[in-house]
């Protein structure tokens, strides 16, 4: 795989700082893409072990609240299969924690912004692959949909079309249903 490009100290794109993650690679060509150039699957660097763990280092301050994944497209088959090696990696570096009461305190977050939308992704759908299940369980804020240019909202957080959801995939493991966050 290939990545695009890593901010390190991001704001833009999910929560709290973080650090992120452009992987290469894009089939849905959205009108108005933002980083057309990442729709090449051989844009920018090889996403080697050295880079896994510059980025690990970079997410390890307190100060930094999660990992953010964004293209390109993290959900392109040919990604998930390098990405998820690396996210089993960060959850062991950074296990969630549980309170007194027995609740999960995320630890570090993690974002995915995807053009396919949540169902796409689900067993049946046309991005499920072998490693999608596993890939979604690490993954806590899910960004979904296709970028539309006739639904293009500047005012809207952390997407850039109406049609994108903010989907709390930790209640969708709870129950099933799809919990939109933000007003989305």
């Amino acid at each position: 795989m290939y990545y695009s490009e890593i901010k390190t100290c991001d704001i833009a794109n999910g929560t709290g700082v973080r650090t992120t993650l452009f992987v290469s690679g894009c089939r849905n060509h959205c009108e108005g893409c933002f980083q057309p150039e990442t729709w090449n699957f051989k844009n920018g660097t090889i996403f080697s072990e050295r880079i896994e763990e510059e980025l690990l280092d970079s997410i390890a301050p307190d100060y930094i609240r999660g990992l953010t994944l964004l293209g390109g497209d993290p959900f392109e088959e040919e990604n998930q299969k390098d990405l998820l090696p690396f996210l089993r990696k960060l959850k062991e570096r950074f296990p969630d924690e549980t309170d007194e009461e027995g609740n999960r305190i995320v630890k570090k977050n993690i974002w995915a912004f995807t053009g396919y939308l949540l169902e796409d992704l689900l067993p049946g759908g046309r991005k499920h692959t072998e490693d999608t299940d596993e890939m979604l369980s690490y993954i806590d804020i899910l960004v979904d949909g296709p970028f539309i240019l006739a639904q293009k909202n500047l005012t809207l957080k952390f997407r850039g079309s109406e049609n994108q959801r903010l989907i709390d995939m930790n209640e969708y493991r709870k129950t099933g249903k799809i919990v939109t966050i933000l007003g989305s």
